[in-house]
């Protein structure tokens, strides 16, 4: 069973660096890890004149552009976080690491760099799993759940391993 555990804080609050490092530890550790990022507000954009923008910009419903090593599709249909789970289940990958969804119900780590971003567990419709900061707002978590110095990877990580094996 896939293990899927969420990182979810304001922006610029270390999502991306932080997972990102947990990429690379669980890979190098023989994982096979996804990743799903949220992009709420629309902004991402693949690279302007490429042919597969050209063919989005001309309407396709569905581009996919094939290399030697890799695939990227691009579908316009609504889905929602857990049909992506599920497909990636399907696909076998024992960890997914879900950057943002903020409301999403699969456990999360909840990460702030300032005392503003710490609003972040106020803004959360379920408590998170954990918490991660800079060892000095650790103040600012809650005392009823982990908390992480955000540049700890190995004890980040060693934490997603046992919550791996406790919620299989």
């Amino acid at each position: 069973m896939t293990s899927v555990i969420g990182f979810t804080g304001f922006s610029n609050s270390g999502k991306t660096t932080l997972i990102s490092k947990l990429v690379a530890h669980f890979t190098n550790s023989g994982l096979k890890v996804a990743v799903i990022k949220h992009d709420a507000h629309g902004h991402y954009k693949e690279a302007e004149g490429t042919d597969s923008t050209h063919y989005r910009q001309a309407g396709a419903a569905a581009t996919v552009v094939v290399s030697p090593t890799s695939y990227m599709a691009f579908r316009r249909e609504a889905v929602d976080l857990e049909q992506i789970v599920e497909m990636l289940q399907a696909q076998s990958y024992e960890l997914i690491l879900v950057e943002g969804f903020k409301n999403g119900t699969h456990d999360k780590i909840a990460l702030f760099l300032n005392e503003e971003q710490a609003e972040i567990f106020e803004s959360l419709s379920q408590a998170p799993a954990a918490a991660a900061s800079l060892e000095s707002l650790k103040e600012l978590a809650p005392a009823t759940i982990p908390f992480f110095n955000i540049d700890d990877i190995s004890g980040i990580a060693a934490w997603i391993e046992v919550h791996m094996k406790n919620t299989i």
